[in-house]
């Protein structure tokens, strides 16, 4: 039996990334699964709607499992209420958004695989946040950041 070159971490992440009033908590990153799934915990206050614009992404699946409340998640146009102990596969290529139109808070848990993307997007997204001071935050800004890291932002229109 060959014996594991190093020890799976529980939590490989502490922190808490704050993109405007979404934190979110990487549970498992691509470092830490050779690249085959990361996983994060998504909180969402009440009555949020997603700032970011609608994307897709062509080189992994977005699946999401309901924990605490109801987010909606809008897929080709098809909106999914999403409450605890439901699931979403969101494929490849799809066009999609959350948002979550009660007023009762969200937790969710998001997996991503593989894992093309980390904590880096989010981090680089709070910073647009904070650039904002509190106004929109620059959207030009958000989708080179969302390009870069794999998602393709949908037209306005989608």
């Amino acid at each position: 039996m060959t014996q594991p070159t190093s020890i799976p971490l529980v939590s490989p992440a502490e922190e808490t990334i704050h993109v405007g009033p979404l934190a979110i908590r990487f549970l498992l990153t691509g470092d830490n699964s050779s690249g085959s799934v990361a996983m994060f915990e998504l909180s969402v206050p009440g009555g949020q709607r997603l700032q970011a614009p609608a994307h897709s992404h062509d080189h992994y699946e977005e699946t999401i499992y309901g924990i605490e409340g109801v987010i909606t998640f809008t897929v080709n146009g098809e909106p999914f209420d999403i409450g605890p102990g439901q699931t979403l596969c969101i494929p490849r290529g799809a066009i999609h958004r959350f948002d979550n139109n009660l007023d009762r808070d969200v937790k969710a848990l998001c997996v991503i695989t593989p894992a093309a993307i980390g904590p880096e997007y989010f981090r680089e997204m709070a910073e647009v946040g904070r650039a904002a001071a509190g106004g929109p935050p620059d959207r030009a800004r958000m989708i080179e950041i969302m390009v870069r890291h794999g998602l393709t932002p949908a037209l306005p229109s989608q």
